[in-house]
């Protein structure tokens, strides 16, 4: 059992405008692929398994159940099934199924928690309610008596570390099957039916507290024959093939943020339709210390690319004047950018395309498992409004990525290390790192601090451990003491945390040294702060950004 998924938060500049972009049925493009499916039953880690087989170069795609009908099995063609976990009930009237068709394609197929619990009821075995034997957490597998090729390289110690989120649980497996593994509160927490490559298990073997986990995947597609054709050299050339197949002769405009997601979305573009592309760099005024200088540096001067700097910093600041709400300064900004995009973009003669960003978890997260309505945190600002408004049409050439695997392109593409590397950054920008209202100074004051604690992690050889880090201006004064004189003013938020996703995370534990060094440094070198704080929160309960 599972809390339902909320969706994750995304800059404005890379979230789908659409569902129906580039190319309409994401399978539609990469045929001469291997391709395995992920029938998503709402578990909130079911992204984790798709990344997963990403990495050991296994193409796949999730899809939600209620959308897999026999037909679409028989067009997609999978040449094996994972069937995810979920937090309804499989006893209850109504709940969730795969069509019956999953288990008559004749390839291997894998449950994993609810997908085990779905697979056992259709196929004759029993679930009953938990009753004392529902697991969360850490728990520990030990093998059965018989041996079973999914857990090739597992129980060297005779047990194996796994993570249970379930309140139900399997009492009598289905006709067929065995017992592989058990766990104190589930009897049947491995299973297989291993005459038809049917796998059953009740944990979580995506998730980081699974530490073996990856090899359970490495087995299966193993078994299912999957040769590990999906690599960013073979994705690239495709990608290309696609782009010139939409695009043909006409012109495309690209919103480019300057971020690692639409900056090698446009040296893709370039690179399959070369001076058909043009990119609108719109400046608000709300970037880090040199940013947009080095932006349309690196885009005008290493790759001849044709690009509008629309520098609108007047425009955006006088119309935030003022404003302190957080979600408020969101659209106002997502506002603005939309009207800004557009001006500079009636100005490109003959463009029918708009190219956006957008990466493969945007797109999984655009469609709602159950259909219902989801919390909103934070608003996100894209340009989802441009289309409709222009008429123009979308292509969204990393729309089948991982933000990994993005990096993985830019390194094929040439982009620098460097860049590529850079840690994410949010399309309000500095806006929401500066809580309260905005003003120049706080702005100016906050670039230069942020600027200083960058250049420590760099110094100390810490960037690449760390997922995110910046400064944060407090919208408050304090008192301090520097030489002979009184001084009053701003204390600033040191943030930095690790992560996988995005999705959770956790502070860097920066030694009491490196945190002592970096309040001196600020303080001294940035007029107008006199007081560093180190934020230790993780998220959740937090978030990552302060706003």
């Amino acid at each position: 059992m599972e809390k339902t998924r909320q969706k994750s938060l995304q800059g404005f500049f890379d979230r789908p405008a659409s569902c129906a972009a580039w190319p309409a049925a994401l399978s539609e493009g990469m045929t001469q692929h291997d391709r395995l499916l992920i029938i998503d039953f709402g578990s909130q880690v079911t992204q984790l398994i798709a990344r997963r087989l990403r990495e050991l170069n296994v193409y796949c795609e999730i899809h939600p159940f209620q959308n897999v009908t026999p037909d679409f099995l028989a067009d997609f063609a999978p040449k094996a099934v994972i069937l995810s976990g979920g937090p309804a009930s499989v006893i209850d009237a109504g709940s969730p199924r795969p069509p019956e068709a999953v288990f008559d394609l004749g390839v291997p197929v894998l449950g994993i928690c609810y997908g085990q619990q779905v697979m056992m009821e259709m196929l004759g075995g029993k679930v009953e309610r938990g009753d004392g034997t529902a697991e969360f957490g850490r728990a520990y597998v030990t093998p059965a008596a018989e041996r079973l090729d999914l857990l090739n390289g597992w129980f060297a110690e005779n047990r194996e570390q796994v993570w249970m989120s379930h309140g139900d649980h399997v009492s009598r497996i289905a006709p067929g099957f065995r017992v592989f593994g058990t766990s104190p509160n589930a009897p049947f927490a491995i299973t297989a039916d291993t005459d038809r490559h049917f796998y059953a298990v009740q944990f979580h073997p995506e998730v980081h507290h699974t530490p073996n986990g990856k090899m359970l995947y490495e087995n299966f597609v193993k078994a299912a024959g999957f040769t590990g054709d999906w690599t960013m050299g073979a994705y690239r050339e495709e990608a290309i093939r696609l782009i010139r197949e939409q695009v043909g002769d006409k012109k495309v405009i690209c919103a480019l943020s300057g971020g690692v997601d639409s900056s090698v979305a446009a040296v893709l573009l370039h690179e399959a339709i070369g001076d058909q592309l043009t990119c609108v760099f719109v400046d608000h005024g709300l970037l880090r210390l040199g940013e947009a200088e080095q932006v349309v540096g690196m885009f005008r001067e290493h790759y001849n690319l044709p690009l509008i700097h629309a520098d609108e910093t007047e425009l955006f600041l006088s119309a935030l004047d003022g404003v302190s709400d957080p979600e408020t300064k969101r659209k106002i900004i997502g506002g603005l950018f939309i009207d800004v995009f557009q001006k500079y973009a009636n100005d490109i003669e003959g463009a029918e395309f708009l190219a956006q960003g957008t990466l493969y978890p945007d797109v999984i997260e655009s469609v709602s498992f159950s259909g219902g309505p989801s919390v909103t945190i934070k608003s996100h600002h894209n340009v989802g409004g441009l289309p409709e408004k222009m008429g123009l049409k979308l292509v969204e050439p990393l729309r089948e990525l991982f933000k990994d695997e993005v990096r993985a392109l830019g390194h094929e593409l040439g982009l620098p290390a460097s860049f590529i590397g850079r840690h994410p950054f949010p399309g309000p920008g500095l806006a929401i790192r500066c809580p309260g209202e905005i003003t120049r100074e706080k702005l100016e004051i906050l670039r230069k601090a942020d600027a200083v604690f960058i250049d420590q992690i760099r110094r100390h050889g810490l960037y690449d451990e760390i997922w995110q880090a910046f400064v944060a201006i407090l919208p408050v004064r304090t008192v301090g003491v520097m030489g002979d004189g009184r001084t009053y003013d701003f204390a600033c938020a040191l943030r930095a945390v690790t992560s996988v996703d995005g999705m959770t995370a956790d502070y860097y534990p920066f030694t009491h040294d490196f945190l002592g060094e970096t309040a001196t440094r600020i303080i001294n070198e940035v007029k107008g702060i006199n007081r560093v704080t180190y934020d230790i929160t993780s998220k959740p309960p937090g978030t990552i950004e302060w706003e």
